[in-house]
């Protein structure tokens, strides 16, 4: 991860990938395919309320450029594209290629990139509520993500 992604950006990446994870594996195990993926469900999900935020085109450029940042340190992600219409394509055909080791670090990585360019786009306080209203069940209080973005449980950044 660059200088850039704190810990606190890489537990909620961590936090969201196996919250999807969980909720997403079908009895008797995980079935073949890009919904079925940690990963694609997280983009998917965060997919309408980014697009409301900043458009189709926004969401798109969003994703596109972490896709771009965290390519190169997982170079397989690179063959990872976002279509027109937001959705993430080609990870089904790596996954049935690479380890799943590999893939949970590029799932990460990518996670992580795009975690971090909502901070710096729209700061760590709409960031984070973003998150919460996505998912409401989850519960992220224990990542310290307010001390570490220099912001108070109000939203209001402090010095």
């Amino acid at each position: 991860m660059s200088n850039h992604a704190t810990p606190t950006l890489k537990a909620l990446a961590e936090r969201l990938l196996a919250y999807e994870a969980a909720a997403g594996t079908p009895p008797g195990g995980k079935s073949p395919g890009e919904e079925n993926s940690a990963l694609f469900r997280v983009c998917d999900t965060l997919r309408q309320p980014l697009a409301r935020l900043l458009g189709i085109a926004g969401f798109r450029a969003l994703f596109s450029r972490a896709l771009a940042l965290a390519g190169r340190e997982v170079s397989w992600l690179r063959a990872l594209h976002i279509k027109a219409d937001g959705t993430l394509e080609g990870l089904a055909e790596l996954e049935a290629k690479l380890p799943a080791d590999e893939i949970a670090r590029g799932e990460l990585a990518l996670m992580t990139r795009v975690l971090e360019l909502l901070v710096t786009f729209i700061g760590p306080a709409l960031t984070l509520r973003l998150i919460q209203e996505v998912w409401p069940k989850a519960d992220f209080n224990d990542l310290n993500f307010y001390n570490e973005n220099k912001i108070s449980p109000s939203g209001r950044h402090v010095l």
